[in-house]
């Protein structure tokens, strides 16, 4: 029996095609009475809402049960991106739910500002063991942009309470995402996400990233040398440093494995030279673990499964597998040490920051995770998932298969040969016109994304094996096999 096997046994459903009496279905009168609903007041995020004006409906997704989710029709899907590389422990966890019940009961909310509560001050000490080195203080907010928000406003005021207030500017990589508040914005590197709301806030500057599938276009010279151009993307950073001026630099944030673009691991040795880079010109190094922590990559955090030592790491997601909402900024002794003194105060926070049942839920969820080895899991099927999607480079659509742990990019072009990719309108067709419906019709949930060049991601529930990688694989295969049909 596998692990998500294990996971769901008590809860999980019969197979079915969909239809009244089916898991998660309603009925046609309920069904037509939710999407009138949607059509006129809900405001879903990043999408167009043109979708619901148009009357072709919205998926209403009504169940979960470990790695599969079913719609209010009552059809079953394989949650191939964990949600939104969210529910890393797998849906419908009666434990989980328990645990925030019995919370809610005995303490609902009580904020951590001048006070605490049991569960915050657990989950910060279950937090700093898991960091690597000296990262021992825990700084909670409600979810991702909020602990990259809190990570820049520290560093700046770091660098103030270090008599070196010119140090304000970060540094980040092209097309990284790092969150949608105004200061996590300036940290992203999509101009598209950011120009309908400039100016931002100021002092953000990007480097190339490590998609080493396009080394050669970013004037590398350096396809072919996987190592080389890890450092020649590193020392772009040194670059930039020297470039504004290293007494205006305060932090870089990058993320372990690169989301936005299509997956991008780091080469051997990067990011060991970004440390060095980061030591030599006193710039702090931030880890945006927000999709990495918690088993996507097969560590409690992918700082240490790359071996490098963060200043601060972000993190959300994967804390709580989506029960319930949190986040957090883990920060070293060396940039809390001021705050242990006098009147010295980091005049920030979040009404629901450390929230009592979402902290009682992520230690249950942590519990998982050590109960059942699910980053073990991870580690030990990692290459059998990558085998799988490599089995895709056959057709000729796929260009390049990459990533790591539970969390691949699957990198579609117009020609294998020259590397090109679609313009615009051929994405469109290819990801909004075609695949993203295929896929779910196909019976997958994943992302169809064309932030940078048009890429499929898959970041499943940790809990799956080698059954349902190969089930993910044949459905991909079939529908991207198709793919080149509707252009």
């Amino acid at each position: 029996m596998t692990i998500s096997e294990q996971a769901v046994m008590a809860t999980k459903p019969p197979a079915v095609s969909g239809g009244i009496g089916a898991p998660g279905a309603y009925s046609e009168a309920d069904n037509a009475r939710m999407q009138q609903q949607a059509k006129d007041h809900l405001w879903m995020h990043f999408s167009r809402q043109s979708v619901l004006e148009s009357g072709a409906g919205v998926p209403i997704i009504t169940k979960g049960s470990g790695h599969h989710i079913w719609d209010s029709n009552g059809k079953k899907y394989i949650d191939g991106l964990s949600g939104l590389f969210v529910v890393n422990a797998g849906h419908g966890r009666k434990r989980l739910a328990e645990v925030a019940a019995k919370q809610a009961e005995e303490l609902a909310f009580f904020p951590i500002w001048s006070y605490a509560h049991p569960s915050a001050i657990e989950l910060a000490d279950r937090l700093a063991g898991y960091a690597p080195g000296d990262l021992n203080r825990v700084f909670f907010s409600t979810g991702g942009g909020e602990a990259v928000e809190t990570a820049f406003k520290l560093a700046k005021y770091y660098w103030k309470l270090q008599g070196r207030p010119t140090k304000h500017k970060v540094i980040s990589r092209a097309v990284a995402y790092h969150g949608t508040p105004q200061g996590a914005l300036a940290i992203t590197g999509i101009p598209a996400m950011k120009e309908m709301f400039e100016p931002v806030t100021p002092g953000g500057f990007r480097v190339p990233n490590t998609n080493f599938y396009r080394a050669d276009e970013m004037g590398s010279g350096l396809g072919d040398d996987l190592e080389a151009f890890g450092l020649w993307a590193a020392n772009r950073i040194e670059e930039m440093i020297e470039f504004e001026g290293p007494e205006t630099v305060a932090a870089i944030f990058l993320e372990p494995v690169q989301n936005s673009g299509g997956c991008f691991p780091p080469p051997p040795g990067y990011f060991q030279r970004v440390r060095e880079i980061c030591d030599k010109y006193d710039v702090l190094l931030v880890a945006d673990e927000v999709i990495t922590a918690f088993g996507r990559i097969g560590n409690m955090f992918a700082s240490t499964t790359f071996g490098f030592q963060p200043d601060m790491i972000t993190c959300a997601k994967g804390m709580t597998s989506g029960y319930s909402p949190i986040g957090a900024t883990i920060v070293s002794d060396r940039i809390y040490e001021p705050f242990k003194h006098g009147d010295i105060a980091f005049y920030h926070g979040y009404t629901f920051g450390g929230h009592p049942v979402s902290s009682a839920v992520a230690l249950a969820n942590l519990d998982i995770f050590e109960e059942e080895k699910l980053n073990e899991n991870v580690r030990e099927n990692s290459p059998v998932f990558r085998a799988e999607l490599e089995k895709l480079l056959d057709l000729p659509i796929v260009g390049d298969v990459r990533g790591e742990g539970y969390f691949f990019g699957i990198e579609l072009v117009k020609d294998k040969g020259t590397k090109e990719t679609f313009n615009d309108e051929e994405s469109e067709r290819l990801l909004r016109g075609f695949l993203s419906k295929a896929l779910f019709d196909a019976g997958l949930y994943c992302r169809a994304d064309d932030r940078g060049d048009p890429v499929v991601q898959l970041a499943p529930p940790l809990t799956i094996g080698p059954a349902e990688i190969r089930e993910i694989g044949d459905i991909l295969h079939g529908v991207l096999s198709e793919a080149t049909k509707h252009l």
